[in-house]
């Protein structure tokens, strides 16, 4: 059989917009799949390393992250999936460096431990919102405190309460969204921000209280709503990190609560307070990823109990649409995220 024809939507260098044009066809490692992709979500990492060229050491590269699709070829060490199953996954060009693990392309090469099977009632589209978010909450949430993280129990099916409590800066976000849902599967409660159109969005994940973001009074309201919900409060999880997007807020809050664990998305702010703990996250930490991915997201999934949101705002088909959904991207949308059907 004939190996099919690739093509992918490559990044030649800083500041320069998508070119489509052939590419190789991806060989799985022994731990990973080959996934014919239907869809591949946008996230705001994209259009930022094509602004500034960050992470990237070898051009032209193929970005993105998060793919939904049919699994073509399987590795020699892979179990837990065969040819023809739907899954959906977390593409890793960014830490491999290699092309053939971005998601803009119609093969990728995906790792097994953060993929998983997509169930029936969920469609490609809404599947691959998840991947990024999923790894990218699960650090913050999961990894130890004393390295400035949350450290709270894994995910389960039928939580009970760990009488623990979190704060999530940017609820209606994709991290953030996927961060409340995770969190009150570990059973601890979640207080958020959004906007107040979305405060019904991120109650119905799971959130118990929710704070608009854009009242003078954003920092006085999250602490008395922290205070009221009650529990041991661990830390903050800030799904925006920036300097005027979040930090202006998050660092005033974690002094008024006597000092926290804050996980940052990106690095963490100069001139933080003595009492704050920084846990920079980086989504791709296997050992935090698998039990995700293995024991609980399907199932969750296909009971109801975990969601595929943000919705998906597909802006067109086929890789000559990645640079619109970059720009689309780039322009700002509020709890929906970009995607390409291809």
């Amino acid at each position: 059989m004939a190996t099919p024809q690739n093509e992918a939507a490559w990044l030649d260098g800083k500041a320069q917009k998508l070119r489509v044009a052939k590419a190789d066809f991806p060989k799985p490692a022994a731990d990973e799949i080959v996934i014919k992709n239907h869809a591949i979500a946008i996230n705001p990492v994209d259009w930022k390393i094509q602004d500034y060229a960050m992470f990237i050491q070898e051009w032209p590269m193929v970005l993105g992250t998060d793919v939904a699709g049919e699994v073509v070829e399987v590795g020699a060490d892979v179990r837990r999936f065969n040819k023809g199953d739907r899954v959906f996954g977390h593409a890793i060009s960014l830490k491999s460096q290699k092309p053939e693990n971005g998601a803009f392309q119609w093969y990728t090469s995906v790792p097994a431990v953060s993929a998983a099977i997509i169930p029936e009632s969920i469609s490609y589209k809404d599947a691959t919102v998840l991947p990024l978010a999923i790894d990218t909450a699960a650090h913050g949430l999961y990894a130890k405190r004393e390295d400035g993280y949350l450290g709270l129990p894994f995910p389960s099916l039928n939580p009970t309460s760990s009488g623990k409590t979190i704060f999530v800066w940017g609820g209606s976000s994709s991290v953030g969204a996927v961060a409340i849902q995770l969190a009150t599967a570990s059973g601890a409660k979640v207080v958020t921000t959004a906007s107040a159109r979305n405060h019904d969005f991120v109650k119905k994940l799971g959130a118990a209280a929710a704070i608009d973001y854009n009242s003078s009074s954003v920092v006085e309201d999250v602490v008395q709503a922290i205070r009221s919900v009650g529990g041991d409060f661990v830390g903050i999880y800030d799904a925006i990190s920036e300097s005027e997007g979040s930090f202006k807020h998050v660092l005033p809050i974690a002094e008024k609560l006597g000092g926290a664990n804050v996980a940052v998305v990106l690095g963490a702010p100069e001139n933080a307070p003595a009492n704050v703990k920084f846990g920079s996250v980086f989504g791709i930490q296997p050992e935090l990823n698998r039990p995700i991915w293995e024991e609980y997201i399907t199932i969750a999934l296909e009971q109801g109990k975990f969601k595929a949101v943000p919705e998906a705002l597909v802006v067109g088909k086929g890789l000559e649409s990645v640079q619109t959904g970059l720009d689309k991207n780039k322009a700002g949308v509020s709890a929906k995220k970009v995607v390409i059907e291809l």
